[in-house]
């Protein structure tokens, strides 16, 4: 395990800047019913190493030896069919611990990629009707991480996102029915020149980030040190951040310890769906998702009650994307979503901006 865990990749507590994009997948990592994150923003950002540094931070999962689908040894909810099946006839089963699953999603999959096929080699050789599972299955429990979003194919995006939705992956092909657990944060990434993202694409995503390339000198300087530091010499350089790993490994799982013991007071639950009706925002997404996103900040700093200021910072990253977009208005919709938060929640609007920002140093 720790051979694998060590695997070349750049850690992610080394990762400079881009601290909103960092805490939102903290955030879904301790809650993935949150719903994903959306990324947009310039190429070269270090959008890519973060979520696959982040795959490497988390603590490895016990999983059903030898499936296919990464199935939970004691939830069925996380089980495969067949793994319940086994259960159900008594059978005792061997488990083995695996690193969290990140899936990459290329751009020219196709459906059968994705869902899972029929193996054409069982079918020919032993005349059985059998499935082949897709990157569906092996996302199960893990990150699928969606590269350029915004060119992949609609039809596969909404097949994605469905399975995000449910949890599940139904698939019929050819006289076989195949139904097996599907849940993983979603990750997508793009460039906002590459093309618009549709809005009902967008509301389906928990958590919408920007990032921007860096532009202090200093800081510059210091991430290109890194990185050739890294790549000159990859075990020496993780060896020498491991305690700071070990350390937001084990605040990660504490957070997810204490997340059911984490209260939101109803005050607080009121004037969220306050700011949401002020925005025009359609549905009820934004309302579960910054409630949802509020708890899970309260967890990784430690308490079990939400406060104004958790609601703050989650806030804009949770609503800004699901805004209607009016093309003459010149105001970013991230300064909307703080506008009307001051406005219900009775802060003046020149309020320090550090506030609600989704940062790791704060809280």
């Amino acid at each position: 395990m720790s051979s694998t865990r060590k695997r070349r990749v750049f850690p992610f507590t080394s990762v400079i800047g881009q601290e909103e994009m960092k805490l939102a997948l903290l955030l879904n990592v301790i809650d993935p019913r949150i719903g994903g994150v959306m990324i947009m923003g310039d190429r070269g950002t270090g959008k890519s190493t973060a979520i696959r540094a982040l795959a490497d931070l988390l603590p490895g999962i016990d999983v059903v030896a030898g499936d296919p689908y990464n199935s939970s040894p004691t939830d069925p909810d996380l089980q495969s069919s067949d793994v319940r099946q086994r259960i159900e006839h008594g059978e005792s089963l061997a488990t083995e611990e695996r690193q969290v699953p990140m899936v990459d999603l290329p751009l020219g999959a196709t459906e059968d990629r994705l869902c899972g096929t029929i193996d054409i080699e069982k079918a020919l050789s032993e005349g059985v009707r059998a499935f082949e599972p897709g990157l569906l299955a092996k996302a199960n429990r893990g990150l699928l991480y969606v590269d350029e979003v915004n060119l992949l194919d609609d039809h596969l995006v909404d097949v994605l996102l469905d399975s995000a939705a449910s949890g599940w992956n139904t698939v019929e092909r050819e006289g076989v029915s195949v139904r097996h657990p599907a849940r993983f944060v979603l990750i997508g990434s793009g460039n906002p020149e590459e093309g618009e993202l549709r809005p009902q694409l967008l509301d389906r995503f928990g958590m919408s980030v920007e990032v921007r390339t860096v532009r202090d000198p200093d800081l510059r300087v210091q991430v290109v040190d890194q990185r050739t530091a890294f790549d000159s010499d990859p075990d020496t350089f993780a060896t020498s951040v491991q305690a700071n790993q070990d350390a937001l490994q084990q605040r990660v799982i504490e957070a997810q310890q204490r997340l059911e013991q984490v209260s939101l007071d109803n005050d607080l639950r009121l004037r969220i769906s306050a700011v949401c009706g002020e925005l025009d925002v359609d549905g009820l997404r934004g309302d579960i998702v910054t409630n949802r996103a509020a708890r899970a900040l309260a967890a990784f700093a430690g308490r079990t009650e939400v406060s104004e200021e958790d609601v703050a910072r989650v806030i804009s990253c949770s609503l800004r994307h699901r805004l209607r977009k009016d093309p003459l208005e010149q105001i970013d919709s991230g300064d909307r979503v703080v506008k009307i938060f001051c406005k219900v929640f009775e802060r003046s609007e020149n309020s320090d901006q550090a506030d609600f920002e989704l940062t790791t140093q704060a809280g």
